[in-house]
């Protein structure tokens, strides 16, 4: 058996979120098959197969965080043998130091008895384990006699629906009684709270498979709440869905009834109203997760802004000129299949404002107390994406013509967007440039993609009055907002930089020589 543990996904990752699983247990695989998607600080990327052979079980939930090293999957690889331990299960006697008495070719009733061979995966086998099924006792429907999920649940709702049947629980629940009662009493109260239609979905045997958000779940995890369990009237997809709120009610009424609401005091419809779901529902306030990609943002934007003193210059380029040098080369741009956007114009003008200004191409270390200049220029284009602001970068601008960084630009912004970026395609870079105007508005303070020293926002586009010997008119013009790390860069450098920008930008045919 092939234990995986969740690699190293990239340089300083501790941990990765399993986004979703593309196996189950009993499929086979290949080697280098996609077997999820793992969410970590930086990106989501997939976690290959590093053999071949057959899922034996996820050790991880969807939503899920796990720690860099833990074992997520175990895989029966090509070629080994099965295990005798996970293969036989003891009909509940010490049978440690016995052998095998029958085959796998054996009859399913054979199997069934005390001593005999049960066929079912692992995740089954610790569903029955928290269920307290027997096993051995369990006709599998399964390929071959092997025991399924959906005969487990139909096996602890059989034995359920029996001690119901037999001994109808009229006493209250004691102190001592353990935990099986606290959920048979947990499942009386929320059966109570509802409305009769959800009272059915209040047993994990009544329903195969329930949908939830990550962050849910581990509500349920930490509250010790099987999320089967949880009465709900929503669905997704044709199946159950469970909100926190639902989780919070059946945990409220759980508590209700270990603290005396039992049959001999019992709630009344009124008592258990404020516990359902449908009340739960009005809270003004939901919740998400805050990790991942959302976290490492926050964290990155609180290191910025607490370290690096921000100073902030405006100024506003007339780009008339520009905007009828892109229109001209649109056509011919999308004649090579590609989309020209003033960014790659914006890039180049930057080069040549980094050469004349170069304390904006820097870094400070401040352990070695240093200014680092950097003689390249790695140009960042920060991309908004649903899991928030990503940074691609594009290497070596001042070496590439607009044609080729239009393209490339264009590229890496769409696989920001996809989740489909490299990590390394988010390092490396010496300015950022962060692009505001694409959704509205003329000037904003940006936040410096720290350890860099400088940021340049843009804003729209568009025709604004202009003054001009004495007269107003209207003209295309770019707003322009640089932050600046005032411990590295002066307001004058920031100002020169700008009006350099400036110049480029207003008088395109500059770039040429760029």
């Amino acid at each position: 058996m092939f234990e995986f543990e969740l690699p190293d996904v990239g340089e300083g990752v501790a941990e990765g979120e399993i986004v979703a699983w593309h196996v189950a247990p009993g499929d086979g695989v290949e080697e280098d098959q996609v077997l999820a998607e793992v969410e970590t600080d930086k990106a989501v990327v997939d976690l290959p197969s590093p053999v071949a052979g057959t899922v034996r079980e996820l050790l991880a939930e969807e939503g899920e965080v796990v720690p860099v090293g833990n074992v997520v999957v175990t895989i029966d690889a090509a070629g080994d043998e099965p295990d005798p331990e996970e293969v036989d299960v003891d009909a509940g006697v010490d049978g440690a130091d016995e052998e095998p008495t029958e085959s796998a070719g054996e009859s399913d009733d054979e199997s069934a008895t005390a001593g005999g061979r049960v066929f079912a995966p692992p995740n089954v086998r610790r569903l029955a384990r928290e269920l307290g099924v027997d096993l051995a006792a369990v006709d599998g429907s399964g390929p071959g006699g092997r025991v399924t999920e959906g005969d487990v649940r139909a096996a602890a709702d059989q034995g359920a629906g029996e001690e119901r049947t037999a001994e109808p629980k009229t006493e209250s629940v004691e102190a001592g009684d353990g935990e099986q009662a606290s959920a048979e009493a947990a499942t009386t109260a929320a059966e109570a709270g509802g409305d009769g239609q959800g009272a059915s979905t209040a047993r994990a045997s009544d329903r195969d498979r329930t949908l939830t958000a990550p962050a849910t779940r581990k509500l349920a995890r930490e509250e010790g709440v099987d999320i089967d369990e949880v009465p709900t009237e929503k669905t997704r997809d044709g199946e159950a869905f469970v909100e926190p709120e639902d989780v919070r009610a059946y945990v409220e009424a759980r508590e209700t009834v270990a603290t005396g609401a039992t049959a001999e005091t019992p709630a009344t419809a009124g008592d258990a109203e404020p516990a359902t779901a449908d009340t739960a529902t009005t809270e003004a306030v939901t919740t998400e997760p805050y990790r991942g990609i959302r976290r490492t943002i926050g964290q990155q934007m609180e290191e910025s802004a607490f370290t690096a003193p921000h100073a902030c210059h405006h100024d506003t380029a007339v780009v008339d000129d520009l905007v009828a040098a892109r229109a001209d080369l649109k056509e011919r741009a999308a004649e090579r299949d590609v989309r020209l956007t003033y960014v790659p114009f914006v890039m180049k003008a930057i080069v040549a404002g980094l050469k004349e200004y170069p304390v904006l191409n820097t870094e400070l270390d401040e352990e070695g107390e240093e200014i680092l200049y950097k003689h390249y220029y790695n140009i960042g284009l920060a991309v908004a994406t649903d899991a928030g602001l990503m940074v691609p970068v594009v290497e070596d601008v001042d070496g590439k013509g607009l044609l080729d960084l239009a393209a490339e630009a264009n590229d890496i912004a769409q696989r920001a967007r996809s989740r489909d970026l490299e990590l390394a395609e988010m390092k490396g870079g010496t300015f950022t440039i962060t692009n505001f105007g694409a959704i509205g508005g003329e000037y904003a303070t940006p936040i410096i993609n720290y350890p860099e020293t400088a940021i340049l926002g843009l804003g729209a586009i568009e025709e604004r009055p202009v003054a001009e010997d004495g007269e107003v008119f209207a003209a295309q013009t770019l707003p322009l907002s640089l932050s600046i790390d005032h411990r590295v860069i002066d307001g004058a450098e920031a100002a020169g930089f700008v009006n350099t920008v400036i110049e480029y930008l207003e008088n395109p045919t500059l770039l040429l020589l760029e």
